[in-house]
Order: structure tokens, then C-alpha cells, then sequence
């Protein structure tokens, strides 16, 4: 998540100061993201620094305010216009979860499944609930209809990670079942070969570290 084109965007709607920009990111995201107002206030010096931004006096009641400059506006609509890097993908502590879980001595790795999965239908019906209550009435300006798409986004992950453990189950049961038939006498050399041992490297995504 940028924060830093998340305030340049809040910026571009005029000058705010470091509590308002926070009030108004979370009122855009429905809190999801959360923020403290020392992370907006070290993200705004970074971006004065960067000349994206720039002081632009005191409202009335003496709060600093900052204003989007010329170079923040090209940094935002290089932003909006570039998509988001999929090729490198961030870590997810699910995936390495059960990456380890298998072979490990003692770990009932369909329970761990079958426990992340519960959580995981529980989150999705919650975020279900809050696209019901942000339906009920429809959506009066811009903000609620940028958290409905926030809420949206979580169902379609959620209903994505539930899809994804139902395959991990169903792989581990067909490949138990073939370790079950399967001659123990192994290759004619002698060695049992390791399914996709053959695998030449390079071929993964390059997970980022």
C-alpha cells in the first residue's frame, strides 16, 4: 500500500494538514489500513523533500497545512496510470504457514487448513455484512463509494483464499492417496524420484524478500 500517493491524491483535492489527511484516508478506506499521525507527518517530510509537496501556511486554527505541487501531481498521475507490479509478489505468511506445514513431524496439516479456512469464511461474512449495511442506503458521495470497492476488494480475496484451501486440501488427498499405491522399490537406479525433480530452476516468480 502507498501512503505517500494516498496522501499526494488527498492533497490534489487542496491543502490539508497531517491529522485531517489521516481522518480523510481512513474515512476513504473505511480504516482498513489504519494510520497514526506520525507516520503522515514522516511521509509529508519525505515527500517536502522529494518537492511533491509543499507548506502552505496555517488554517485558523494554527495547524500547518501542505500543498500538492507540480511534481506531486505528475507523481500521482504516473501512479494512477502505471499498474500495480504483480511479478514480484510480497510475502504471505498463509502460503509460507503451509509450505512448512508440509512434512513437518507432527503438524496435521488439514487441520491447519481446515482451521485457517473457518477463519477465513467468518472474515468474509463480516466484510459481507458491511457491503450490506454500506448498501442499504445508497452510497451519498465519493468516500462511500470508495470503501464499498475497499469492502468489495476483501470479499473477492477472502473468497479467493477459501478457493485456494479447498485445492491445497484436495491436492494433499490425491497426493497421499499415490504415496499409498506407489511401488516403494523406486526408479530403476535405485532412487526414488521426487516429483517435479526434473523442474528446471528460473521458472518460479521471483518472491520479494
Amino acid at each position: 500500500m502507498s501512503i505517500r500517493h494516498g496522501l499526494l491524491a488527498l492533497l490534489e483535492r487542496g491543502p490539508r494538514y497531517g491529522s485531517q489527511l489521516r481522518t480523510e484516508f481512513e474515512s476513504r478506506t473505511g480504516s482498513t489500513w489504519p494510520l497514526n499521525v506520525g507516520q503522515v507527518y514522516t511521509t509529508l517530510s519525505r515527500l517536502e523533500r522529494d518537492g511533491m509537496v509543499e507548506q502552505d501556511g496555517e488554517d485558523d486554527a494554527g495547524h500547518a497545512l501542505y500543498s500538492i505541487t507540480e511534481d506531486g501531481r505528475t507523481e500521482l498521475r504516473s501512479w494512477f496510470e502505471t499498474p500495480v507490479d504483480r511479478s514480484n509478489p510480497p510475502r504471505d505468511e498463509l502460503a509460507i504457514k503451509l509450505a512448512m506445514a508440509v512434512g513437518a513431524p507432527g503438524v496435521d496439516i488439514r487441520a491447519v487448513i481446515q482451521s485457517q479456512r473457518s477463519h477465513t469464511l467468518k472474515a468474509m461474512q463480516d466484510y459481507t455484512r458491511l457491503k450490506a449495511q454500506a448498501l442499504a442506503d445508497e452510497p451519498a458521495d465519493r468516500d462511500e463509494v470508495a470503501w464499498l470497492l475497499v469492502v468489495e476488494q476483501l470479499i473477492f480475496q477472502a473468497e479467493a483464499e477459501a478457493r485456494w484451501l479447498d485445492h491445497c486440501e484436495s491436492r494433499l488427498v490425491r497426493l497421499a492417496t499415490a504415496a499409498a499405491t506407489e511401488p516403494s522399490t523406486g526408479s530403476a537406479s535405485g532412487t526414488a524420484k521426487r516429483p517435479g525433480a526434473a523442474r528446471t530452476a528460473g521458472t518460479r516468480p521471483r518472491i520479494r524478500r
